[in-house]
């Protein structure tokens, strides 16, 4: 019974107490010369025994009292229940030995108004509220209820307002920011998030067109520099958790690019009409490669996008370039009668595959049209010139060639160039394939005539060339009309470029050919400046042979370009300007020519009109005018140029180079290449498993 007694005492008092209670006790039970059990059967000494503890445990001094309760009867202390430090009971059942313990009950702070002059206000429930600063937002405990510890974080914290007036937090607290509801801020995990910075990684190397390793082995490095640097070590360890191997950024690249497709498929599926364009070429390993871009309207706008880039295994003819862009049709359901057109390089009298691909398209596509790119026929036509003029050409490039092809001579001209204190120290080099800079390279070679007559060695036999003033006329004159005819073909590329922006270029070009022919005629070379300019230096007059090749020149030009871009009576006119149109034209049937009357009387669409775009002004009334609308979107899907094929190959040849001839570029060119961003959070979504490494 003495160690029963002694286990309760254990568990609520301290070992000094138990000494104490365990020695008197002892005392007590050898006075009375009887067991402890036949002492606590006796009901006369069972209160005695009980009150004898009471009073052991009273005199302890200790936090906690012990009151033992019988199965019958209650033994109320008398001690006083407004000493300081409330004494707990114990109830303890003799005949189950079982305790039940009540603890000290916690002080509760309450919220003061006049806690609000240290900036706090209060949080949660009125009866036992949390402190909230009402300048940082932060939350402390009840028990920081106190004015010393609110005066404290306020001079710590705040200490530019400690001196503040109770007025300027209450009004700091009524402000409206204050009332807002906190938001709930949803926080990702650590591998969600090292999963999407490394998805974001690997889109930004696409972009690039860089390798896929230099993510692992300069970014990453970079970045933990940078965070250890404007942070601490702690945060720089978790970039280590964003995996960007070369494998793990092949398969993101591959993820995104997907998305983008997916993305771009569904466009297709609900637009009422595309256009394509497509071409075919060799990589540096040999495959052919095949573009194919789209064009089609998508949100009140006339979108372009990369469809298609697939590398023909076996024959690159025009039946496996059809079979290649079928099967992508097939394979994501696009129907082919909303094909309005196919743009390429070939024209309708050619033969070649590109031709036959066309062929095939449109035997699918029955009402899809043919267009040849405006930027070849520009091209061609300036291909024609007379003999003179062509002899003086050929001469400029071989002497470019002569000095370009040894770059022993480059070196040597540099220098020379240098000493001499010329505007420039190289030439530039001429190609059939790079035809646009011809305008800049004849330039660079007039403007290094005198330091080229130096260098040249006598035993060239060009070298006399640049003594010779009419050969340097006729190279001033070639030089000014290939820099002129260069700014309108750069002028006709670029993105949702139409097929009226490239007729009104041309047009613009065709009227100054005949105003060029007319003040050649009257010797004004006025509008020649390197020609001018040169005759001035020399103060000399051109010659009439001279003139008569030029005057030639320009009007077979001219003659050339309407055989390639012939005037025709349009009947779409109406789509680059309907607010001009008083007849109804002949495309038109009755009901759309109502509802173009309508439009034009409309002065909020006239308003948009002069402010957006053609293909965005026209996009904007598919709802308003459906019927009309829909008929000037079909007019201006077409593409103009084969620009968009031209840029794709020159991003190609700069991705898959002869150190990576292996790679897949495929997805890197739909990143680069596409318009559509793709959704790195539903791509992270799709994923069954959130690690770092997958």
């Amino acid at each position: 019974m003495i160690a029963h007694l002694l286990c309760i005492l254990l568990y609520n008092f301290n070992t000094f107490v138990i000494l104490n209670v365990y020695s008197k006790l002892t005392m007590f039970c050898t006075t009375n010369t009887l067991p402890m059990d036949l002492l606590l059967k006796q009901g006369s000494l069972k209160q005695e025994v009980e009150s004898f503890c009471y009073q052991i445990v009273s005199e302890s001094n200790d936090q906690k009292v012990g009151i033992l309760q019988s199965e019958d009867e209650q033994l109320q202390p008398s001690v006083s229940k407004k000493s300081e430090g409330e004494l707990s009971r114990v109830k303890f059942m003799s005949n189950s030995n079982k305790i039940t313990t009540f603890s000290k009950k916690p002080k509760r702070r309450k919220y003061d108004e006049s806690y609000l002059s240290f900036g706090f206000t209060y949080f949660g429930n009125r009866d036992a509220p949390h402190a909230q600063c009402v300048l940082c937002k932060k939350i402390l405990s009840n028990s920081s209820l106190a004015p010393s510890k609110l005066r404290r974080h306020l001079e710590t914290k705040h200490a530019a307002y400690k001196d503040k007036d109770i007025s300027f937090f209450k009004q700091h607290l009524d402000s409206p920011e204050n009332n807002k509801p906190p938001t709930p801020k949803i926080v990702n995990t650590d591998n969600e998030s090292a999963t999407e910075a490394s998805y974001n990684v690997s889109y930004h190397i696409a972009l690039s067109g860089e390798a896929h390793t230099i993510g692992e082995l300069l970014i990453k490095p970079c970045a933990k520099d940078v965070v250890m640097r404007m942070f601490d070590e702690q945060y720089s360890k978790k970039i280590d958790a964003v995996q960007l191997s070369n494998s793990t950024v092949a398969r993101r690249i591959k993820d995104l690019a997907a998305d983008i497709e997916e993305e771009l498929v569904c466009r297709l599926k609900i637009c009422d009409g595309f256009s394509l364009q497509l071409d075919e070429s060799a990589d540096v390993s040999g495959l052919a490669v095949l573009l194919v871009f789209v064009r089609y309207r998508f949100n009140k706008s006339i979108e372009e996008d990369l469809l298609l880039c697939e590398s023909l295994q076996s024959n690159a003819t025009g039946e496996e370039i059809f079979n290649c862009i079928n099967s992508f049709m097939q394979k994501h359901e696009i129907e082919w009668e909303k094909c309005v057109d196919v743009c390429s390089d070939a024209s309708r009298a050619m033969d070649g595959k590109i031709a036959e691909a066309v062929t095939l398209i449109k035997y699918v596509a029955p009402e899809s049209t043919s267009s040849h790119c405006l930027l070849y026929r520009h091209a061609l036509a300036v291909k024609i010139m007379p003999t003179s003029l062509k002899n003086v050409l050929d001469q400029a490039v071989q002497i470019i060639n002569y000095i370009k092809a040894r770059p022993h001579q480059s070196r040597l001209l540099k220098i020379l160039c240098e000493e001499m204190g010329a505007q420039h120290t190289a030439l530039l080099l001429n190609t059939e394939v790079r035809w646009l800079s011809r305008g800049k390279v004849l330039v660079r070679l007039f403007e290094l005539r005198r330091e080229l007559l130096v260098f040249m060695d006598s035993a060239f036999r060009l070298s006399d060339c640049l003594t010779n003033s009419s050969w340097l006329l006729r190279l001033a004159y070639l030089a000014d009309i290939f820099t002129k005819l260069n700014e309108v073909n750069l002028s006709m590329q670029g993105k949702n470029v139409t097929v009226f922006t490239v007729f009104d270029k041309m047009s613009s070009l065709l009227r100054k050919l005949e105003f060029w022919a007319s003040s050649v005629e009257e010797e004004n070379f006025d509008c020649f400046p390197t020609l001018s300019d040169f005759l001035t230096e020399i103060n000399s007059t051109v010659d009439k042979d001279i003139c008569c090749a030029i005057v030639q020149h320009l009007r077979g030009l001219r003659s050339t370009l309407l055989k390639y871009f012939p005037v025709t009576n349009d009947n779409n006119t109406w789509v680059r300007n309907p607010f001009t149109v008083t007849v109804k034209p002949v495309s038109l049937v009755a009901r759309d020519y109502e509802s173009l009357i309508d439009l034009t009387s409309d002065s909020q669409v006239k308003q948009n009109f002069s402010e957006l775009s053609l293909n965005d002004f026209w996009s904007s009334l598919i709802q308003e005018y459906p019927s009309i609308a829909r008929r000037a979107v079909r007019v201006l899907l077409p593409f103009a140029t084969m620009h968009l094929c031209e840029t794709g190959f020159s991003y190609y040849a700069a991705t898959k180079t002869k150190y990576r001839k292996r790679l897949d570029a495929a997805p890197h060119m739909r990143i680069r290449l596409s318009n559509i961003t793709p959704n790195i959070k539903r791509i992270c979504d799709k994923k069954t498993q959130k690690h770092c490494s997958h």
